[in-house]
């Protein structure tokens, strides 16, 4: 009898073990390396909504990863223009288009990006008490920027959802709050 239940003691402790083992190995991403700021030539750096520019000669982190995507993956919602002339730069890279602010759309980080393969579909954003269904139309490139084609602003961290104002209307957040907000999302 004492061995079955020193035989189920430690199995379950080899269970809960590996559970929090894949939890905290399943949110690592690394680093992938650095990347030296350039001064943007003068307006060549649109700061609509908040946006940063490169600092001549900062170094800034790049990531080729994600973390690990969950039924709750939590990541930070920032607020992009998708409109021309806006912030966000060139035409989204899923359809090479511009959208409206007015439409739920957002981009990913590179990793969840994956290589467009979440390119049109839908995403349900959590936070605040609220969810929201927003279409992935472009990437929020981890591995580059501070150059022409990224609006001279730094990398994406990797964990960042860049939203249109829609999404953070979506969300009851009050306006003057906009531009940085803790969330969970998943594939809707």
């Amino acid at each position: 009898m004492k061995t079955f239940g020193l035989k189920a003691s430690l199995f379950l402790m080899a269970i809960l073990f590996f559970i929090d083992f894949l939890n905290v190995e399943g949110q690592v991403c690394h680093p992938s390396g650095k990347i030296r700021g350039k001064k943007p030539p003068p307006g060549e750096c649109n700061q609509g909504n908040d946006s940063d520019c490169c600092k001549e000669g900062k170094l800034y982190t790049t990531y080729k990863c994600s973390p690990t995507l969950s039924s709750h993956t939590k990541a930070y919602l920032t607020l992009n223009g998708f409109e021309k002339d806006e912030d966000g730069g060139a035409p989204s890279e899923c359809d090479n288009q511009y959208h409206s602010d007015d439409t739920p759309v957002v981009a990913l980080s590179t990793g969840w990006y994956n290589k467009g393969s979440r390119c049109l579909n839908n995403i349900t954003i959590t936070a605040n008490g609220r969810s929201v269904v927003a279409m992935v139309v472009d990437e929020c490139d981890s591995t580059m920027g501070c150059d022409s084609d990224h609006d001279y602003q730094p990398p994406c961290a990797n964990n960042i959802v860049d939203a249109s104002r829609a999404v953070w209307k979506a969300l009851g957040v009050p306006r003057d709050q906009w531009g940085g907000l803790d969330i969970t999302w998943t594939n809707a």
